[in-house]
């Protein structure tokens, strides 16, 4: 028991600093801006003008949530939390293409132990230049400070982003057709799944994080904090793209490749998809040989070198392909659609269902070129 007061700031909690984290960012949330927006940081809420959507005949809005997993972990042990921010946004806006919408707006949430402003103005600066990237207005967000919950140089990332598309331009799994080609789009890396795995491989062989890796040419934090790709802006140029006609898109993410894929057909059909058509990049050859992962393992946690997958009509594909290089996204032809009857199930396991999914299937065959 003790007569001295006892203060918000004495129990951990500096509000001034939060104050001064807000002031630090704020140039960086003015270039993640849209004309839409109403207002700026400091209110109760992010505004954003929804009068455009008049004149849309059936707007139909969609929305999506994320956070970055346990790649903060590795961006906390590096001490460097300006990409951060790709990861999330990425995570985020690239859902919300997947079904045919443009993301509008984002809202963000950081929790952590302490306010040290810099840092917190430093993963905020990642998300704004994520956002401006792909289009998306910035218009508020929330920083925490958890003392007790939280070490003092942790910190968790969350974010939420609203979309729109029209009700007759939605990318729904029965605009799939068999004889549909399936394209891959690559990846930057590892992106922000299966980071779990990946740092239990790490801790395991006793490797450090600033361990230079010869196969990456940099140290392993380095290439493990690849801000993931955000494909939201080119994904939707490619949509628009007149003689181009997308049926579906698929976003790799948890789960991998074929379970994603999996995700967005319609019953009925199965994208056959072929290793031989791509090499994975090294970042996931080195942890597969040394963590000895099971190549199901890594399959089904990790993208190996794909980060999107397009389904459009085969004489669409080759334009597809120019139109994605052009933008500086590097596609190929990774298999195509077939009917379910006429795939060789006991060629390779078929995988349906995924995250509670009545649809189609997606089959991995071939190996990976050497």
């Amino acid at each position: 028991m003790t007569d001295a007061p006892i203060t918000y700031a004495g129990a951990g909690v500096d509000v001034e600093a939060g104050d001064k984290a807000v002031e630090l960012m704020k140039a960086s949330v003015r270039r993640a801006q849209r004309p839409e927006v109403i207002g700026g940081l400091g209110g109760f809420a992010g505004l954003f003008d929804a009068s455009a959507l008049a004149g849309m005949t059936r707007p139909v809005l969609a929305t999506s949530t994320d956070g970055v997993g346990t790649k903060v972990a590795v961006a906390q042990a590096m001490d460097k939390h300006d990409t951060i921010g790709f990861d999330l946004v990425g995570m985020v806006v690239d859902d919300i293409v997947v079904c045919g919408a443009e993301p509008l707006f984002m809202t963000d949430y950081i929790a952590t132990g302490k306010v040290v402003p810099e840092r917190i103005a430093a993963v905020v600066s990642g998300i704004a230049a994520a956002c401006a990237q792909a289009g998306v207005a910035l218009v508020g967000g929330e920083t925490a400070e958890h003392p007790g919950l939280l070490e003092p140089d942790e910190y968790d990332v969350a974010g939420a982003a609203t979309g729109v598309v029209e009700y007759a331009d939605l990318l729904t799994p029965d605009r799939v057709r068999v004889g549909d080609a399936v394209l891959a789009v690559a990846s930057s890396g590892l992106h922000s799944n299966g980071l779990s795995l990946v740092r239990r491989v790490v801790a395991s062989a006793g490797w450090g994080w600033d361990r230079e890796v010869a196969e990456f040419g940099r140290t392993l934090g380095e290439e493990v904090l690849t801000p993931t790709r955000v494909y939201a802006a080119d994904l939707l140029k490619l949509i628009r793209t007149d003689g181009v006609d997308v049926h579906a898109l698929s976003h790799i993410t948890g789960g991998g490749l074929v379970a994603n894929v999996a995700r967005v057909l319609p019953t009925g059909v199965v994208a056959v998809l072929d290793r031989s058509t791509w090499s994975p990049p090294p970042v996931f050859q080195v942890v597969g040989q040394l963590g000895r992962v099971p190549q199901e393992d890594l399959e089904r946690t990790l993208n190996m070198g794909v980060g999107f997958v397009v389904v459009l009509p085969a004489e669409h594909a080759e334009r597809a392909i120019g139109v994605l290089d052009a933008l500086g996204l590097d596609a190929w032809s990774l298999g195509r659609i077939e009917a379910a009857e006429q795939v060789d199930s006991h060629a390779a396991q078929v995988v349906t269902g995924a995250k509670g999914t009545t649809g189609g299937g997606a089959q991995l065959i071939g190996r990976h070129r050497s």
